[in-house]
């Protein structure tokens, strides 16, 4: 009897209180963090490799113009640049900080989305794996336009103290807002990221290397990198052309937020088409993720 009434008083004892399914939202958040840790852990491996490719560039941009070629006999007279320095009313390289800051962003944001894009769509097939996690497709490209953001923003750290220090002629930047530097940093890298989204899944990965050729040098010679906006007035079918390119918001949301006193664009008039231009982008990225991915 005894027994009987054991075994019913633990036939109806309440069993353990089932965990509540976490928030879908909670779910998207911890697959998010999983996918941006993991490329994070990535990088902090091939952090050399990573640092060489953002240096290199400026450093010899820097090294020739900025401090061999006003060593040389003739100093400014000998300078290409001199010309352009004077009428932006400072020294080339003061005009040259932010425009290099820039160009770290930009081909940092595309490196860090377009190049591996390339190899995910094509022989490693590592995509399959990522689109496989508990997020939206959507979401996996929006990862990887984040991740690249984060990529720029260490290149423009790096570049900052080379860039500011290497020159022979002292580089005056002040900082007025670090708010809008903050905001600028961060539209420019998402932007980056963004056009490379762009370029990966809208290129072919045998025509990737081309892609730098034709493109991304053209546009960022073309980005007010090594002058001014204002400096283009004589060539007003140019000033007004390179609007287009979202490296002139760039350069001149950098030089406004560095370089104050130098001529640049409105400052509310470079965030509003900075946002524009990362929205746009990031449409047209994510959409041709989407096709890749279904593809």
């Amino acid at each position: 009897m005894a027994a009987l009434e054991t075994e019913n008083d633990a036939a109806h004892r309440p069993g353990p209180p089932h965990r509540a399914a976490a928030p879908v939202g909670v779910l998207y958040a911890r697959a998010f963090a999983g996918l941006f840790l993991r490329d994070l852990h990535v990088l902090r491996r091939e952090l050399p490799a990573f640092l060489v490719r953002v240096i290199m560039n400026p450093l010899l941009f820097l090294f020739v113009f900025t401090f061999i070629m006003p060593h040389m006999s003739g100093g400014a007279a000998m300078n290409p640049t001199a010309t352009m320095a004077g009428a932006a009313g400072a020294n080339f390289s003061t005009v040259l900080l932010p425009g290099l800051m820039a160009v770290a962003i930009m081909f940092s944001g595309i490196a860090a989305v377009a190049l591996p894009l390339a190899q995910e769509f094509g022989t490693t097939r590592e995509i399959d794996d990522r689109v496989m996690c508990p997020l939206p497709v959507a979401a996996v490209a929006i990862e990887k336009i984040v991740f690249s953001a984060v990529q720029s923003m260490i290149a423009a750290g790096v570049v900052f103290p080379l860039a500011y220090y290497m020159p022979a002629t002292p580089v005056y930047a002040h900082v007025e807002s670090w708010t809008f530097l903050i905001v600028v940093l961060a539209l420019a890298s998402l932007t980056a990221g963004a056009l490379g989204l762009v370029i990966g899944t809208s290129v072919r990965p045998q025509q990737i290397g081309l892609i730098f050729g034709v493109v991304v040098m053209p546009i960022t010679f073309l980005g007010c990198v090594y002058y001014p906006w204002a400096a283009l007035k004589p060539l007003p079918w140019l000033q007004y052309g390179v609007l287009i390119n979202p490296i002139v918001y760039m350069s001149e949301g950098l030089r406004a937020a560095l370089t104050p006193g130098l001529h640049h664009m409105n400052p509310w008039l470079i965030l509003a088409m900075l946002a524009c231009s990362f929205a746009v982008l990031a449409g047209f990225g994510i959409r041709g993720f989407l096709r890749r991915v279904i593809d």
